[in-house]
C-alpha cells in the first residue's frame, strides 16, 4: 500500500518536474526517446499545430526498450510520426543517444550537419522529465531558447497509463535526485528546489521509493 503522505509527496514532485512553459513556435521540435510512444504522439501534435517545421527524434535502446523498440527509440518514433501523417522529409532521426545529455548533443550535431539554423527548441519529453531535459539542454546548448513540453496529463492519468504506481513514484524520485546531483557533475544547470519539494523527496526516499536512484558518481 502507498500511504496518503507518499501520494501527496509524489504530487509535489510531479508538479515540480513540469516546467509549465507557454508553448510557442520554435525552430525545431526534438522528441526525446523512451519507452513512451506518447512522446512521439505529442511531438507530432505540436508539429501539426505549426509549432515547429522540423522534427528530430533521438534515442537508441535501453534495458526497457530493447525488446519493445529493437530498431531504436528514434526509429520507432519516426515510424509512428509517419503513421500519423508527418512527411518523411520533416523528420530527422538521431539513433545513437543513450542518455539525456547525448540526446541534446547528438541532436544538435545532426541539425548542424543538415544546415538547420536553430534559435529555439521545442523539447518534448515524458511529463516527469520536463525539468531534467530543460536543465540539460540549457547546459549543453545555452545559446538557444528551450521550451519544454510533454503530453498534458495528471499524475493519476500517468499512473493509469503505466499500471505500476510504485514504479512511477520511483521514477519521480530518481528524476529529482538527478536535478540535485548532476549540476555539480557538469551535466545540467542548477535550479532551485523548493523546500517542500526537497522535504517530499526525502520522505519518499525514506519510504523506500529508491529503485531509480543513480549513484552519486553517475
Amino acid at each position: 500500500m502507498i500511504s496518503e503522505q507518499s501520494w501527496a509527496d509524489a504530487q509535489l514532485l510531479w508538479d515540480y518536474h513540469q516546467m509549465h512553459h507557454e508553448l510557442r513556435a520554435c525552430s525545431v521540435a526534438i522528441g526525446l526517446g523512451s519507452h513512451d510512444l506518447g512522446v512521439a504522439d505529442t511531438t507530432v501534435d505540436l508539429y501539426k499545430r505549426g509549432l515547429a517545421p522540423l522534427i528530430v527524434f533521438t534515442g537508441a535502446t535501453s534495458r526497457t526498450t530493447q525488446h519493445r523498440m529493437p530498431r531504436g527509440e528514434a526509429v520507432h518514433y519516426r515510424d509512428r510520426a509517419l503513421e500519423l501523417g508527418v512527411p518523411g522529409d520533416a523528420v530527422l532521426v538521431e539513433p545513437r543517444a543513450g542518455n539525456t545529455g547525448e540526446n541534446i548533443r547528438f541532436s544538435r550535431a545532426i541539425l548542424e550537419t543538415a544546415g538547420v539554423e536553430v534559435s529555439s527548441v521545442l523539447l518534448i519529453s515524458k511529463p516527469y522529465e520536463e525539468r531534467r531535459a530543460y536543465a540539460t539542454a540549457r547546459k549543453l546548448w545555452p545559446e538557444v531558447e528551450i521550451v519544454s513540453a510533454s503530453t498534458p496529463m495528471t499524475l493519476e492519468e500517468y499512473v493509469d497509463s503505466i499500471q505500476d504506481a510504485r514504479l512511477v513514484i520511483d521514477m519521480l524520485v530518481g528524476a529529482l535526485q538527478r536535478l540535485l546531483i548532476y549540476p555539480e557533475q557538469g551535466f545540467m544547470i542548477s535550479q532551485t528546489v523548493p523546500g517542500e519539494v526537497a522535504t517530499a523527496y526525502d520522505r519518499l526516499c525514506r519510504a523506500g521509493f529508491t529503485s531509480r536512484l543513480a549513484t552519486e558518481t553517475a
